[in-house]
């Protein structure tokens, strides 16, 4: 068992650099700062995306001559639900569909 899960930890710190893949003690804190990088990064992933998302649909928008604030009242006024993701993927590959979306709302 304690070799299985030293084999183990040192399979996990496979790549990193000097001791930290080979030696029991710096590859144990490597792993776990690792993960928890990990974990953290994965939440942040989420914020960034968004922050860009919202970025690409201001620029678009902008281009129809409205703010990103007021085409997000418009779509809730017009009760259309598509989330930013959707918004931006559509002003960046069918520019038509995303004008009569603009058209709608004004």
């Amino acid at each position: 068992m304690h070799s299985k899960r030293r084999s183990n930890l040192l399979k996990t710190t496979k790549g990193y650099q000097r001791g930290r893949k080979k030696l029991i003690k710096l590859a144990t804190t490597a792993a776990m700062k690792a993960g928890a990088n990990a974990f953290r990064d994965r939440r942040a992933k989420k914020r960034t995306a968004r922050s860009l998302w919202l970025v690409q649909l201001n620029a678009a928008v902008r281009e129809h001559g409205l703010t990103y604030n007021k085409f997000i009242n418009g779509l809730k006024k017009a009760k259309i639900e598509l989330d930013r993701k959707v918004l931006a993927e559509l002003a960046q590959k069918e520019p038509s569909a995303f004008a009569k979306l603009i058209e709608k709302i004004k």
